[in-house]
This record gives structure tokens, sequence and C-alpha cells, in this order.
């Protein structure tokens, strides 16, 4: 049945028809819908795990058990698997096991534009890069094909393109392989150096086997042009790319196994042409593959390291004449990331900024909190760093830092690798505030549960961590719970644990504002008469007020009635509608 579909709803479509069992993931922007996707499918048991590392590990379990199994992540989750990935990649599997980690060139949700590609040569595990959702249902069956017949893991590359347009797919039925029985091997599965050394070169021929299939296969597709001044190398969104600005012009290889890479067929293809081009995102892993071979191609010197291509950018780069559509008549105006109305972490952010504080921050929506007008947070490197940071900041400058400097870390983002970080405050002692921001949910990919809200990936009961009992056990004497809706709690929460000569955890608790459960009080107005204008409530960054001829204003289609700018108000100003939002 032919159906258009998101590129991460086909690839989870793949999974689905290939017989996977059991899905472990930590959802991470462009990843995320992959698992849900699975999840909706009831033959296979999913999860969110609190990291990828848990994630990847319960995949492997659930693959040596005997059943088909994957693990998605966005490309910086690979950085925090790949401590089981290099040692699985020896170990190999028993049933198969697909890895899907999804890049994000652009850095439309991310921290950086770490290029994958180089953890499959480092791991030495083949990597399958579909071009689009038929592709992304393809090689996700065919990804179990290969673990199994290779035995090995078997990543699965997206991008943002790819993993969030939607394009035809062909779907197919369910077969699920019989369970492969479990058997005991102590030197293929315990990897203590004396067994581990043996792996090694069973790493090495299964990746010369690798390639012969590469030369082989049609996974590696040559498409024929008309003019052959020109031969282009790509794969991916690029490959997309080169077909819009150029057709059938030039000779085209499109690899869709990106690692390993090809020797003969790519020597071959670039022999039948004048000039080898590739294009490609970020770094020039294609390009370097191709001067080993003692090529010389043309790749970085015409296209950017940095971001995302286009079908303009090949265009213009390739010197071909393309229709870029009208320009615009007026510069459109920039419009910055800012926290939703009603956000519970606006209130806490105002008391941090209002108190000077220096603010280690950590990945997820509150970063936003170093936007202006808040322009609270002053770092923000990895999950989990915010903790980790704070303590070595203190110890470096001690009584000097230690009653401003707070770290701040979401409730998800905690349990993903925040514990750790506060393990090491407690153990080595550190006088450090922390400030859990407990919005009861993974708020910036999406709304999904994690460890501390007390539901599962489909919405059903399951184990809920309680934060205060577990701050506690590790070790932390002054643990407080405040409401961020409330400035005066809040600025004395952080005023009083910042002056305390102890370690100390704040836990700021206040739900999503977009949850859909969350019942809101009634938007607020402003009495005009009693408004001086005088902007104190714009210092929070609400997108529900603005300022109209000298007035302040409230959107009563984005106020959740919160009331956070009704006490900065000093003219009480503001004041209830009356009416539901």
């Amino acid at each position: 049945m032919k159906k258009l579909m998101l590129g991460n709803a086909a690839a989870a479509r793949g999974l689905y028809e290939a017989g996977c069992r059991v899905v472990s993931s930590y959802p991470g922007t462009p990843s995320t819908e992959i698992t849900e996707e699975a999840a909706k499918y009831d033959e296979i048991y999913c999860e969110w795990a609190p990291n990828e590392k848990v994630a990847l590990e319960t995949a492997f379990g659930a693959s040596l058990a005997g059943s088909r199994s994957f693990c998605g992540m966005k490309h910086v989750g690979l950085n925090v698997a790949a401590d089981p990935l290099f040692t699985i990649s020896y170990t190999g599997v028993n049933a198969g096991l697909v890895i899907a980690v999804a890049d994000d060139p652009g850095m439309h949700s991310s921290q950086n534009e770490q290029d994958s590609r180089h953890y499959a040569k480092a791991s030495k595990v083949p990597m399958l890069e579909p071009a689009d959702s038929a592709e992304a249902l393809e090689f996700a069956k065919l990804a179990y094909e290969l673990s199994e017949q290779f035995d090995t893991p078997v990543f699965l590359k997206m991008c943002t393109r790819i993993a969030h347009s939607q394009s035809l797919v062909d779907t197919g039925d369910r077969v699920v392989p019989p369970a492969k029985p479990y058997e005991k091997n102590i030197a293929k599965y315990v990897m203590m150096p004396g067994n581990a050394i043996k792996r090694h070169p069973v790493v090495e021929e299964r990746t010369r086997k690798l390639i012969a299939w590469a030369e082989e296969s049609g996974i590696n597709r040559l498409e024929e042009g008309t003019d052959h001044s020109r031969g282009i190398l790509t794969s991916s969104t690029c490959y997309q790319y080169v077909k819009e600005a150029c057709g059938d012009r030039y000779p085209v290889l499109k690899l869709g196994m990106v690692w390993p890479l090809p020797e003969k067929k790519i020597r071959d293809f670039a022999a039948a042409v004048d000039q080898l081009i590739v294009v490609e995102e970020l770094d020039p892993f294609i390009e370097e593959h191709c001067r080993c071979l003692g090529l010389a191609p043309v790749g970085k010197a015409l296209f950017p390291l940095e971001g995302e291509l286009s079908q303009n950018i090949v265009a213009d780069r390739l010197g071909i004449a393309h229709e870029t559509g009208a320009a615009l008549s007026e510069a459109i105006p920039a419009r910055p990331p800012v926290m939703c109305a009603g956000c519970p972490h606006r209130g806490l952010f105002y008391t941090l900024n209002r108190n000077k504080c220096t603010v280690l921050g950590d990945i997820g929506c509150y970063t936003l909190g170093a936007v202006a007008p808040l322009a609270a947070i002053e770092m923000t490197a990895c999950m989990g760093a915010s903790v980790s940071a704070i303590h070595g900041f203190n110890k470096a400058l001690g009584k000097e830092s230690e009653g401003k400097t707070v770290a701040v870390i979401g409730d998800s983002t905690f349990m993903h690798s925040g514990m750790t970080g506060l393990a090491n405050i407690a153990y080595n002692q550190s006088n450090s505030t922390v400030i859990i921001l407990d919005n009861s949910i993974t708020g910036m990919t999406g709304h999904q549960q994690n460890p501390t809200t007390g539901y599962n990936i489909k919405g059903d009961p399951a184990g809920k961590i309680d934060l205060e009992s577990l701050c506690r056990a590790m070790g932390f004497r002054r643990v407080r719970v405040v409401d961020p809706y409330d400035l005066a709690a809040c600025d004395q929460a952080v005023k009083e644990e910042l002056a305390a000569e102890e370690p100390s955890v704040i836990i700021s608790r206040r739900p999503c504002a977009l949850l859909k459960y969350v019942k809101h009080k009634a938007p607020l107005n402003v009495d005009s008469d009693k408004c001086r204008g005088c902007q104190m409530c714009m210092r929070i960054g609400c997108p529900a007020i603005s300022m109209k001829k000298g007035k302040a204003r409230v959107d009563a289609t984005l106020c959740v009635g919160c009331g956070v700018c009704r006490q900065l108000c000093r003219f009480d100003a503001f004041e209830s509608t009356g009416k539901e939002a």
C-alpha cells in the first residue's frame, strides 16, 4: 500500500515490518518520532530510557536474548552511547540490532553540527543513509538483515531533512523471524582483554566482507548522465539537492551505505568522468575516502563545511542556472526564540537575573533563559554539564562564587546525566546550589515522559522517581520545593540557599503550560487608566505582553493567567478577565 509518510515514521514502519520486538531510546530532535511512531505498533515493546547509553545497552540486551531490537537518538546522544557502542562492535549481536542516529546540520535544535559518520568509521560499524522516506523504510529492514548476516550492530543515519520531510512509501506486512536462542558464549560476549584482543581481527575481517558487499549491492547505485565532464558522488539529502539542481545532466553515484565505503565502484566511477565532485554536508568524509584511494575529488573547495546545503547552493557552486524563486522585496524581521507564555521557568529566571546570579545552564527549553530580556544563563554545554560544572566552578573560586552561582537543569535532563554530577557535589562537598526545573515532562522534544512523570511512553502508569527523596538519599540535607509562579517564594529560596554554608537543591516545580491536562486561570487584561507605561512587565519577556501607544496590553489568546506579570506591576494594572482561556 502506498502512503505519504514522514521519514521518521517510515523508519518506524521498517522496524515493524522487519519484526523488531524491543525499542529503547532517548528523545532527541530530529530522531524522536521514530520511537514515538514505533510505539503505535502494539507488537513492539517501546520505552523511553533515562539516557542513550542505557537505551543502547537495553537494546543490546534484547538482541542478546534473541529478539530484533532498536535504539534511536540524535547525534549528540551518540556521544553518550559511545561507550557501549565500541564494545558491542567487538561482541557482535545475536538477533539484529539497529541504531538510528539523526544528525542536525544547521543546528535547528542542537548545540553543534557533529557528523556521525565518523562514529561509524571509528567504531567499525556499518552505516546506511537513506535519501527519502521510501529508503528509510527499506534501509531499516535491510539493516536487520545485514546485522544478522555480518554479526554487527548497524547504523541507520538520518538527518533533519530526511527525518522531517514526507514522501511516498510502499508499506508491507510484518514478518517476525524466529527468535534466536541465547547461547552462553564467554569468548564472544565477555570483553575482558584476553577475549577482546581475539575479537578485533574478527571485526576487521567483517569490515572487509562489508566492503565486498558494498561493491556489489544495489544500495550504492549509479545513475547515468549526458555530460561526463563531471561525475557527482553523494548521498542522503544532498542527493536530492543534486538531482533538483542538475537533473540528469551529470552521472551520479548515489551512496546508500556510507560506511564502509566501496573502493572499486568509486574508482570506476571516477575513471568514467573528467572531474569527480563530492557533494556532502558537514565534514569531507567521502572526499577524504576518495583521496585515500588516490583520487583527486573536488568537494569542500566548492561546498561549505558549515550548515545545510540546498539545491540553490549546489546549483550556485556548480555554476548551473537554477530557478530560485522571486526575491522578497522587503527584509523579513528576525523572530528570536522565546519561552512560551506561562512557561514555569520564566519566574525563576527573572529571580536569578534580579539577584545577579551567575547561572550555569543545561540542555532543554529552559536554555532560552539565556535570551534577552531575561539573559540569565551564562553557560550551556551538554546534558548534565551544569551540575558538574558548578562543582568545578565553585571549587576553583570558593567564597568568591559560592554565594552567587547556581546550576539549573530540567527534570528529564537531571535523570539523563545530572544525578552523577549531583553525587559528585555530595561526595566532594562543594558549597553549590542546584536548581532542578521540574516541569513534569520532557519539554523541548515534544512532551515525552521521563522517569519523574509516573507515566510510560504510551501514557500508562509507570514507576515514578521522587526527586526530593532522591536528592536527600544522595546526601543533601537542604532540599526545598518552590512554585516558580510565586516570585516572592522564589526570591526567598534563592537568597537562603545561596547564603547556606552547605550544598543545597531547589526544585522549581510547575507543569509545562502547554500540557493538555493543565488547567489554566483566566487570561489577564491591562487597565489602561492604571498603566503608567513603565514597562516593568516587559522584563520577563512574555510573548503575551506588548506595548501599544505607551501602554501595556495582553494577548488573551496567549495568556494563561500565570500572574507573574501581575506581581511586577506597582500600579495594579493587571486584572483577571474572569473568563477561562
